[in-house]
């Protein structure tokens, strides 16, 4: 459970990015749609380059919920994969097992699917998996471990007590929501992804580094 400093600290830093972090930051920024502190209200003087391309990839990282150097690291491995580097760079994150724990409904937040994931409650093939960096493959199964099926946040997972507050299930995800299960059925496509980001500013501040 997040605290109630984390839960403030979530809706500020939303605030700040312009972009949900979790369900009570929507209901916040619903009321406030503009920046923390006393000169939120008004317009900002010209951003530079440089800080609307930093402020694009904090978006990023803070949707995923990962560290600076996570990002670095796919950010690398995206420039190296065919294609072009910014949609690389979200479908890799995409298919973090975390993130797809999210999508699927079994979680409200990202946090609260990392969360799952580390205290070995999910299963990927059979195969207990506490990494929630893991990454999942194409027609690889995700689900609940049995023993942890019981617990309420997958009981109130199993009768869809997320959806209101998630995007719809996309594409690449089969989803059982009843069983608590998932397949991944291919590989995320960039506007598939219900994630805030223009990518090409993130590509932009990786390459001036």
């Amino acid at each position: 459970m997040a605290t109630k400093s984390q839960d403030r600290r979530k809706v500020r830093l939303s605030r700040a990015l312009g972009v949900a972090l979790t369900p009570k930051a929507a209901k916040y920024l619903e009321k406030r749609p503009y920046a923390p502190g006393e000169h939120g209200r008004t317009k900002r003087k010209q951003d530079s380059d440089y800080a609307v391309r930093l402020r694009e990839k904090q978006r990023l990282r803070e949707q995923y919920g990962i560290r600076e150097k996570q990002l670095r690291i796919q950010f690398n491995e995206a420039r190296r994969t065919q294609g072009l580097t910014g949609e690389n760079l979200v479908e890799q994150l995409e298919m973090r097992l975390d993130a797809l724990v999210l999508r699927a409904g079994f979680a409200r937040t990202t946090a609260q699917a990392r969360q799952m994931v580390v205290h070995r409650h999910i299963l990927v093939d059979g195969q207990l998996v506490d990494r929630p960096s893991f990454r999942v493959k194409p027609g690889q199964l995700i689900h609940v471990k049995a023993k942890s099926e019981g617990i309420e946040p997958f009981q109130v997972a199993a009768l869809g007590g997320h959806a209101e507050v998630l995007p719809p299930v996309p594409g690449y995800l089969e989803v059982e929501l009843d069983k608590l299960q998932a397949r991944l059925v291919r590989r995320p496509k960039r506007a598939e992804v219900p994630v805030v980001c223009d990518v090409q500013l993130v590509v932009e501040y990786y390459a001036a580094r």
